[in-house]
This record gives C-alpha cells, structure tokens and sequence, in this order.
C-alpha cells in the first residue's frame, strides 16, 4: 500500500469522498473510510486533512485510514451547554 496524505474535497454518496492528495500534487483519488472509522462513527467532511492509503495496482481508488484533529477546538453544534448528556 502507498501511504499519502490529502484533503478531502467532496462526498460523493455511499460512503465515498473525493480526495486531492499531496503527493504526487494535485492527484485526486475515490476514498472510503477504513473499519475503524466506520466503527467508532467519525465524521469526515469537506477540507478536513486525512491520510490515505492507496493501492499500487489502481492509483484512482483507495481508503482514509485516519483523520487529523483540528487544532482550533470542537467542530460546530458539538458540545451541548450543561455537560454531557446520559
């Protein structure tokens, strides 16, 4: 497997995300989500950074395999104010 990473640009339905990748510059590739995003229900949008692993054998498919944290705090609409919820 070829281990890059990109951006995401677009979903494109039924679990799959169009990415433009870093290297080779410019390269966009068809993406789904690996199991242990799909598992634990992380959510992958538009222009969030990702690492992607690619097939040697079709270099226009592949899967995201981890998605890099924000570093500017929690996404919109997420914490609810008064703690958690049970």
């Amino acid at each position: 497997m070829i281990e890059t990473s990109g951006v995401i640009e677009r979903e494109q339905g039924n679990g799959f995300y169009m990415v433009t990748l870093d290297k080779p510059e410019g390269h966009q590739c068809l993406c789904r989500a690996a199991g242990k995003l799909t598992k634990f229900r992380i959510k992958l949008l538009a222009g969030d950074k990702v690492t992607v692993e690619i097939s040697p054998y079709d270099l226009t498919r592949g899967r995201i395999t981890y998605r890099e944290r924000n570093m500017g705090g929690p996404r919109p609409g997420g914490h609810r104010p008064g703690g958690r919820r049970r």
